[in-house]
């Protein structure tokens, strides 16, 4: 039968929706104690998912993108100024350009490795961004702070097993990169 046939009066559709869960004497069933505490379970999760979600939005520092991007731009551009600085001098005194590019190069290592062992310049790092991390002073510093962090656990287990931890990757990534490159110019050269 479709529901053109059936045809109810609206007082026995009410009869029949009163009386639905509900025959003479019989209530309807409750549900099962362990379904209601799973639900109980669930709804305690809920509440703990949303209380910790608004504890990770009070304790998460907003930052301005705009100016973490100009104060990397400051750093990084003094550290670009501090190394033409080198250069122009080491050119100065009479060194060829790639001297000049050797001592500078070494000389900020030197400058980034010195304010680690100082504890300085992991508050620049913070307060810079990328304009301390991605220069080749940012390369020192990781290859420095483990050394420094691991250095009382020995020679050979703190500074020799950690000390290239973050800095590792890099080289090896680099070195592999490097010789692959190599060997596709050499196989171009060849032909």
């Amino acid at each position: 039968m479709n529901e053109e046939q059936i045809r109810i009066s609206p007082q026995a559709a009410e009869d029949i929706q009163d009386n639905s869960g509900v025959q003479e004497g019989i209530s309807a069933p409750e549900p099962l104690p362990s379904a209601r505490a799973d639900q109980q379970r669930e709804d305690e999760k809920e509440l703990e998912k949303q209380k910790y979600n608004e504890y990770i939005k009070q304790v998460t520092p907003t930052k301005n993108l705009w100016w973490q991007m100009i104060k990397a731009f400051l750093v990084g551009g003094l550290f670009c100024v501090l190394g033409q600085m080198i250069l122009n001098y080491c050119e100065s005194i009479g060194l060829d350009k790639e001297t000049s590019g050797s001592w500078c190069s070494l000389l900020l290592v030197l400058f980034s490795v010195l304010l680690t062992g100082l504890s300085l310049y992991q508050y620049l790092a913070a307060w810079a961004g990328a304009g301390a991390l991605v220069p080749i002073t940012g390369f020192a510093n990781s290859v420095a702070s483990p050394a420094i962090e691991y250095k009382p656990e020995g020679q050979v287990f703190g500074i020799g097993v950690k000390i290239f931890t973050i800095a590792g990757p890099v080289i090896l990534y680099g070195i592999l990169t490097s010789w692959v490159l190599g060997l596709i110019y050499w196989i171009g050269k060849m032909i």
